[in-house]
């Protein structure tokens, strides 16, 4: 049975590309136990591939760099709002610029960690990624894209940043599917109006056109690689349908419905967002409430498609 928690899977690749590249190391901020970076450490015989940085996301990326310097394929753990925020500096001046060979994994994204508030979420780290140059931003889908876009980023060269949930939910995609940079995926056929979604988005997208069958033909779209992210195919997926809807866990300002909206600037197409509309996250019971308090279900993927079917 496939893995369905994606902090899961990406401890146990990790562990698996030590096991075939000696060059790659684990670094982790105080939270290894968390974001499942520490799986490294206590695998026998890999105890010193995996470093415990303490709480200094800082000092963890410019580590990293370091090691990136000297052949290593270092990856960064931390939670999302942490190696986005405090470590931005040493990412922008000290992997970026110098287009190091850095990975850098942002766990417990989104309003993932439902239970710390809005001090632990990050509704704002794909906005912060995705404005550095060269530097690539990953959001897989589910715990099986997961380990498609670790391997991937392995096993290519640059700065990449992977944000990823911390609760578990069904994977929507096959097992062992290749990850291609940059491509949108058509999970869902439709002809009137396309869902651009990423991460736990893309479900709601998909329970969202599954309630429209029969009234409105919804297409759903899986955009894992917010940059690169392929024009072409966003403005070729646009085109096909009356208008889109973006879909995702974070701010509308800077992250999946920005980059989209960018793709189509030239495009006679209308475009809703749905997502988190420019304030904080908030603790919840759990998961479900914070979802459902911030606007982020498929209820609320299905009025923006009506209201975009309507236009």
């Amino acid at each position: 049975m496939a893995e369905t928690n994606q902090r899961n899977a990406y401890g146990k690749t990790l562990v698996e590309l030590c096991r075939e590249n000696k060059n790659i190391v684990a670094l982790d901020a105080d939270l290894g136990g968390s974001t499942m970076g520490k799986m490294v450490e206590i695998e026998p015989g890999m105890e010193e591939r995996h470093i415990e940085m303490g709480i200094a996301e800082a000092n963890m990326i410019s580590t990293a760099g370091g090691l990136a310097r000297v052949g290593k394929i270092p990856f960064c753990s931390s939670f999302a709002v942490f190696t986005a925020g405090r470590a931005f500096d040493q990412i922008r001046q000290s992997i970026a610029i110098g287009k190091l060979n850095v990975k850098i994994c942002g766990s417990s994204a989104g309003c993932s960690d439902f239970g710390d508030g809005a001090t632990h979420q990050s509704v704002d780290d794909i906005a912060y990624m995705r404005v550095i140059p060269n530097m690539s931003v990953f959001v897989p889908a589910d715990a099986n894209e997961t380990v498609a876009v670790i391997k991937y980023m392995a096993s290519h060269e640059g700065p990449m940043y992977m944000r990823v949930n911390r609760n578990p939910y069904d994977n929507v995609t096959p097992e062992g599917a290749e990850f291609v940079p940059g491509e949108p995926v058509v999970l869902k056929e439709g002809t009137d109006v396309a869902v651009f979604a990423c991460g736990i988005m893309v479900i709601k997208a998909l329970e969202a056109a599954k309630a429209l069958e029969g009234k409105i033909s919804v297409k759903v779209v899986n955009v894992r690689s917010i940059k690169p992210l392929n024009r072409e195919s966003v403005i070729d997926i646009a085109k096909s349908v009356k208008g889109c809807v973006t879909a995702e866990e974070h701010s509308i300002i800077g992250g999946l419905g920005g980059a989209i909206s960018e793709a189509l600037r030239l495009e006679r197409v209308p475009v809703e967002f749905v997502g988190i509309n420019d304030r904080f996250g908030s603790s919840a019971h759990n998961y479900k409430d914070i979802l459902d308090y911030l606007g982020l279900t498929s209820d609320h993927i299905v009025e923006a498609v009506e209201k975009i079917n309507s236009l």
